[in-house]
């Protein structure tokens, strides 16, 4: 049997912490983790990277 779980769509930040670009994407909220499809910033950084929901205020 399948298991029903609760996707949301929402708006996530992506800040490099090497070198401090940012990018806002759409991304599908599953349980507790977020997936956007980001890989890597344009520093070819893959792993020192900051990801929390965004809403502009």
């Amino acid at each position: 049997m399948k298991r029903l779980v609760d996707v949301f769509r929402t708006k996530v930040m992506i800040r490099c912490n090497l070198c401090g670009e940012k990018y806002i994407l759409r991304g599908r909220r599953i349980d507790q983790t977020i997936d956007t499809g980001f890989k890597q910033c344009i520093c070819d950084n893959t792993e020192d990277l900051h990801m929390e929901e965004y809403s502009p205020t």
